[in-house]
């Protein structure tokens, strides 16, 4: 099936933080024969087009970039230790492998670490810290490295994999969030098949950096101004039985379908026409509630230029920022339908505003 061939060769490109443009030009590819037009910008944020000429503007976002590693040091003896970036998990690191993306090509390598005899007979035994993690590519010396193309500011990501997890999970490194990639990539492509000619201008965005600081939407949104966006990212997985609280961080469970997010930076009219399509077309969801800000693209959206009606769509995950992050196969499909069944009843010229 085409996309799942997309799907699987999407997310297992290489695309940190800063570094998306592998990324950008699978999903750009894919997109190509249903879009009417594309736009790329500076930092490589992706814009697909249906119906470009309407005044009307409404915006469809995941965000494409991963988190991952920079070079900091290489030591004489020919060991590399890094500094995050982005949200990268200092306490998984060691015994993964990795890809070095240096300036000849990618170079193997693994975060290597002390053998168990040896952490738990120390005093205090030893735990993985960014200050002492390392990476091991068998040099001996800091010039090997260095004739291997790898030098400080060397991006490096974790050797992951997308698999099919008993015929019901997406698992990968990459989920957060190019599966919200994947899926506004197939509302789009449903559309163009199912000749839909929406009445609005339909934009819909890959944005980059978003680890950092929700940089790509910041910049995307200045430039686009849309009238409405609805953005899509992951949550947490709550049902997990280590480290989460249902009372801390809501009741979401993988496979009961996408969570719709009540926020500040959420409009309520908008959050309201999306849970009323997802009720009168049966899609299931759960709702999650975010203090202050959602912590995703949506804000860059609802507090750009004047303001943007803004909503956050969010599938549960499983072990986020790991490499073997969980989404369940019938949220990802249920996204894609609140998507593309909400698009089909908004209106151009809809007026979001809450009294005149």
């Amino acid at each position: 099936m085409q996309s799942k061939e997309f799907l699987f060769q999407y997310l297992n490109a290489n695309a940190p933080v800063g570094y998306e443009m592998q990324g950008q030009k699978i999903w750009l590819d894919y997109l190509k024969p249903y879009i009417d037009g594309y736009e790329v910008d500076n930092y490589g944020t992706v814009v697909a087009i249906q119906n470009p000429d309407a005044p009307y503007r409404v915006v469809i976002e995941a965000h494409a970039d991963e988190i991952s590693w920079y070079v900091n040091h290489i030591t004489d003896d020919g060991y590399i230790y890094v500094i995050r970036n982005g949200g990268s998990d200092h306490m998984i690191a060691p015994s993964m492998r990795v890809d070095i993306h240096g300036d000849k090509g990618i170079v193997k390598g693994v975060f290597g670490f002390p053998a168990i005899h040896v952490r738990v007979g120390e005093k205090e035994e030893i735990k993985p810290e960014v200050k002492n993690i390392f990476i091991d590519v068998g040099a001996s010396t800091a010039q090997e490295v260095e004739e291997m193309g790898i030098h400080v500011g060397t991006v490096i990501t974790f050797e992951a994999d997308l698999m099919e997890m008993n015929g019901k999970y997406y698992v990968g490194r990459a989920l957060d969030n190019r599966i919200g990639g994947f899926i506004i990539a197939e509302v789009a492509r449903r559309l163009k098949e199912n000749n839909i000619k929406l009445d609005y201008g339909l934009y819909v965005v890959n944005a980059v950096q978003e680890e950092v600081g929700l940089n790509g939407a910041t910049m995307i949104s200045r430039h686009l101004k849309p009238n409405v966006a609805v953005c899509v990212d992951v949550c947490h997985d709550s049902f997990s039985p280590l480290g989460y609280s249902k009372v801390r961080d809501g009741a979401i469970k993988a496979g009961s379908g996408v969570a719709i997010t009540y926020a500040p930076a959420v409009h309520n009219t908008l959050r309201e026409m999306l849970l009323n399509t997802a009720k009168d077309k049966g899609i299931p969801f759960q709702r999650l509630a975010s203090s202050r800000v959602t912590g995703t693209d949506t804000d860059a959206f609802a507090y750009s230029h004047t303001g943007v009606p803004s909503a956050l769509l969010s599938v549960p995950l499983k072990y986020m920022h790991t490499t073997v992050e969980m989404a369940h196969q019938d949220d990802v499909e249920n996204t894609i339908r609140l998507f593309y069944e909400f698009l089909l009843q908004l209106k151009a010229g809809t007026d979001f505003r809450y009294f005149a």
